[in-house]
């Protein structure tokens, strides 16, 4: 599933619960900082997730090269 749509079914202090429309019994909390400005309760939304295997690599290759340091420290 790259993508799917919610419902904003409510908003709490900082925090956005939106409910999927297929699922309704699954909700995900997320910052509202994170929600499209002017959001509000009952509010449909459309979610998009996509994998960046290039930043995955490069984030993997950065620690990798940082364990190796700490290892030749010692």
């Amino acid at each position: 599933m790259e993508s799917f749509t919610v419902t904003l079914d409510r908003i709490g202090v900082g925090i956005a619960v939106l409910l999927v429309r297929d699922e309704e019994e699954i909700n995900i909390n997320i910052p509202l900082i994170l929600l499209p400005s002017g959001s509000k309760e009952d509010d449909i939304l459309d979610i998009v997730i996509t994998r960046d295997v290039q930043k995955t690599e490069a984030a993997k290759e950065r620690v990798s090269t940082l364990l190796e340091k700490l290892k030749n420290k010692n």
